[in-house]
């Protein structure tokens, strides 16, 4: 089984596991781990090296090209011998700074590729160099029926800390919202957060053998293609289904026309346009509200001149769900509140709108 870390629980790992000890992370394509991993370290001030291993085809590829060199074999002049070498690889430290070794599809590695990993894993070396000191292993492999794999030797396996990495898909919004995808993407996958990921068990490419089902990586270019486009033609619809499936395609352009929830944009940008929908919610609508006005206030890109306006807002909006009918809608605005996985916008309603703090700290202490 595993166990299963979030994005946000990945990050609190690698605060916490000294760099002598590997790492592996078990998961999907496409969810986003060399870059969750480039970020992370960026800041720190390391380099990410990423190896494809399913992609090599020799163990010369991680230890470079063997090559004859010289050496001295006693005291006296021209006593010289011969013996292999190897060159380092391009991507070797050369500076002795430490460096992460992004191992990228691990179980897609030839077994002699994998006998050389043995070495790197437990001694931090390869052909007699060792990483600089401080230099840190994590290694990705994929899980599923649709890949091709290699199975791992039990020794290897046990020189990693292994955790299943499942991102949930408000994390995934944060991100987006932060890099400013097309509403559009945004929106549905908001409301339809199964597609995320693909649609486990759907099989769209029978008569090639091609199955394409939409990834997170996949949904990002789907925004790069749409994004500054209004009006969506056929031919953009043929683009975004060679990229997420067909599918997925359908049921994302479905929901450019049809009854979408309202995002935490609209609803603190413009609270008096939407009230009359609002007031129509059930609860699992306004529980994607809630996360989406939680995201948005956490994505902190808000213009000086619309603190006032989304202040009043989300003011308004928090009286509307005081006075629905159901106080679950409430309930479930103060746990997404109390998880504290948005510090900036907790700090924004503290700032802003300290009698909503002070409410959600009273229903938090009745609970």
């Amino acid at each position: 089984m595993g166990i299963n870390i979030t994005t946000q629980e990945l990050l609190e790992i690698l605060d916490h596991t000294p760099a002598t000890q590997n790492i592996m992370l078990v998961g999907r394509h496409g969810i986003g781990k060399s870059e969750i991993l480039t970020q992370y370290f960026a800041a720190k001030g390391m380099k990410v090296v990423a190896l494809f291993l399913g992609q090599m085809s020799d163990p010369g590829d991680l230890i470079g090209l063997p090559s004859k060199a010289e050496y001295a074999t006693g005291k006296a002049a021209g006593n010289v011998a011969l013996r292999t070498e190897f060159i380092p690889p391009y991507w070797w430290p050369l500076n002795n700074e430490p460096i992460v070794l992004f191992l990228d599809e691990l179980n897609r590695a030839r077994p002699e590729v994998l006998q050389t990993i043995m070495d790197l894993a437990l001694n931090r070396k390869l052909a007699s160099r060792l990483l600089p000191e401080g230099s840190r292993i994590i290694s990705a492999v994929n899980a599923g029926e649709e890949y091709q794999l290699t199975d791992l030797d039990p020794a290897l396996v046990s020189r990693f800390n292994i955790y299943n990495f499942r991102p949930t898909v408000n994390e995934w919004l944060l991100w987006a919202e932060k890099e400013k995808l097309d509403y559009r993407v945004i929106d549905f996958i908001q409301n339809e957060g199964v597609w995320l990921d693909g649609n486990e068990g759907q099989k769209t490419g029978i008569d090639t053998g091609l199955d394409k089902s939409p990834d997170r990586r996949a949904w990002k270019k789907v925004s790069d293609v749409i994004v500054g486009v209004e009006n969506l033609s056929d031919l953009h619809r043929k683009l975004v289904a060679g990229i997420v499936g067909p599918a997925a395609t359908s049921r994302f352009f479905g929901s450019i026309t049809g009854n979408k929830v309202l995002s935490g944009m609209e609803v603190l940008l413009n609270f008096d346009k939407v009230r009359l929908v609002l007031v129509k919610y059930k609860l699992h609508q306004f529980a994607i509200v809630n996360d989406g006005v939680f995201r948005f206030l956490e994505a902190g890109d808000i213009k000086s001149g619309d603190i006032a306006t989304i202040t009043n807002n989300l003011q308004a909006y928090y009286t509307l769900l005081e006075k629905t009918k159901n106080q679950e809608a409430i309930a479930h605005f103060a746990s997404v509140f109390e998880k504290n996985a948005y510090p900036k916008a907790i700090l924004f309603i503290l700032d802003n709108t300290p009698t909503i703090y002070d409410k959600l700290m009273k229903f938090i202490t009745t609970l």
